[in-house]
C-alpha cells in the first residue's frame, strides 16, 4: 500500500520524437446519438446528413451519411493524446474525406510525429515548440477515411530545454492530390442527387458572400467531450493562457461549415482541406461570420464537380473575451467541396 499519486497529463515538446506512434484511442462506433448531438450543436443545413432518404439514393440502400465536420471533429478527438497539454493547434494540412461515413460505421486512428521544430525563446516565456502530427482513420472494414497532418503548439516539460528539434514542418504534400478528391467524389451518386433535389445549383467561381445571420459560440465543452478530445485548455480555465477556456478549433470550423451551408444549400460533401489556419483564440460569448469565395470549379467526367472554397471567419469579442466589442480574424480555412 503505498500513499503515492501518479498524475495523468498528456507528453510535453521535448518528450516527443520523431517518428514515434502514439498509443491508440478507443474506437467509436458513430450513431444517430452523435449524429443529433452535432446538429443541436450547429444547425447545419448541408442536406446529405439530414435525410436518411437522400443519404440511401446517393450512397446506397440503408445509408445515413454522417456529417463530414462530426467526422473530422471526432478525428482530431482521437488524436489529442498528444495535444492534451496545447496552447494552440496552429494549422491543418492535406485533409482528404476518403470514403463517406454512415451511421454505424466505427473509425479508429493512428498518430504519428512526424516533424519537431522548438520555437525561438522569448524573454520571460517557458520553452515551447511545435509538433507536425500524421493521422490516419480506418473503418472496421480496413477502408482509409481520413489522412492529414496537424501542427500544435506544445509547452516543454522543461521551461528552459533547449532540443535542438528545427525541422522545417513540411512533412506533409504541399497540395492535395486531385486523383484521391477524384476517388473520393466517385462513392456519391450525382445523378440520384440531383433527382432527389429538383433545382440544386452549382457554385460559379468568382463568387462571393457573407453570411447575414452570425452565430454566438455556445456549449463548446460539449463538443469537446462527444468527441473524446482530450486538450485540457477546452475545458480547464486553469490551463489556459488566456485565463478562461479556450474554444476548441474544430467548434469554429463546425460553425463555418454551417454557414457555408446557408450560403450554398446545394453542397453534396465536403471532400478536402487544402489548409486551415487558426488566426486567433475564439472564446464563448464570440459572435462568428463567415465570409466565402468561390475559387475555381472543376467538372468531374462522372457528373457534379469540385469547387474549391476559401472560408474567411472573424469573431466579434463577446463580454467576457480578454478585449469586448472588438472584431478579429480567427479562422482561414480552404476547402475542397462536392457540388451536383
Amino acid at each position: 500500500m503505498t500513499d503515492a499519486i501518479t498524475l495523468i497529463e498528456g507528453p510535453h515538446f521535448d518528450e516527443l520524437k520523431i517518428g514515434e506512434s502514439l498509443p491508440a484511442p478507443p474506437a467509436v462506433t458513430l450513431t444517430a446519438g452523435h449524429a443529433a448531438w452535432h446538429g443541436a450543436l450547429f444547425g447545419d443545413r448541408m442536406r446529405l446528413p439530414l435525410s436518411a432518404p437522400l443519404s440511401a439514393a446517393v450512397l446506397g440502400p440503408g445509408a445515413q451519411a454522417v456529417h463530414p465536420a462530426l467526422v473530422c471533429n471526432l478525428v482530431t478527438g482521437q488524436t489529442t493524446y498528444a495535444t492534451q497539454e496545447v496552447r494552440a493547434n496552429l494549422f491543418y494540412r492535406g485533409l482528404v474525406l476518403r470514403a463517406p461515413v454512415r451511421v454505424g460505421d466505427t473509425l479508429a486512428t493512428r498518430t504519428r510525429v512526424v516533424g519537431l521544430r522548438q520555437s525561438r525563446r522569448q524573454e520571460g516565456r517557458a520553452a515551447t515548440g511545435i509538433a507536425v502530427l500524421e493521422m490516419e482513420t480506418r473503418n472496421q472494414r480496413g477502408e482509409l477515411i481520413v489522412h492529414f497532418w496537424r501542427a500544435p503548439l506544445l509547452p516543454c516539460r522543461n521551461p528552459n530545454a533547449d532540443t535542438g528539434h528545427a525541422d522545417a514542418l513540411d512533412a506533409f504534400p504541399a497540395a492535395l492530390d486531385p486523383a484521391a478528391l477524384a476517388d473520393a467524389a466517385s462513392h456519391y451518386d450525382i445523378a440520384a442527387f440531383t433527382a432527389a433535389v429538383p433545382g440544386a445549383r452549382r457554385p460559379q467561381a468568382g463568387a462571393r458572400y457573407r453570411v447575414a445571420a452570425r452565430d454566438t459560440v455556445t456549449s463548446a465543452p460539449e463538443l469537446v467531450r462527444l468527441t473524446l478530445n482530450m486538450a485540457r485548455t477546452h475545458t480547464d480555465a486553469g490551463h489556459s493562457h488566456y485565463a478562461q477556456r479556450l474554444v476548441y478549433g474544430g467548434h469554429t470550423i463546425a460553425i463555418a461549415c454551417a454557414q457555408l451551408s446557408r450560403a450554398l444549400p446545394d453542397l453534396i460533401t465536403v471532400l478536402g482541406w487544402h489548409g486551415c489556419e487558426h488566426l486567433g483564440p475564439v472564446f464563448e460569448g464570440d459572435i462568428l461570420q463567415s465570409d466565402i469565395t468561390v475559387g475555381a470549379v472543376t467538372p468531374l467526367p462522372a457528373g457534379g464537380a469540385l469547387v474549391d472554397l476559401a472560408v474567411v471567419v472573424h469573431a466579434e469579442r463577446g463580454p467576457d473575451s480578454p478585449d469586448p466589442g472588438t472584431t478579429a480574424p480567427v479562422l482561414d480555412w480552404k476547402l475542397v467541396a462536392l457540388a451536383p
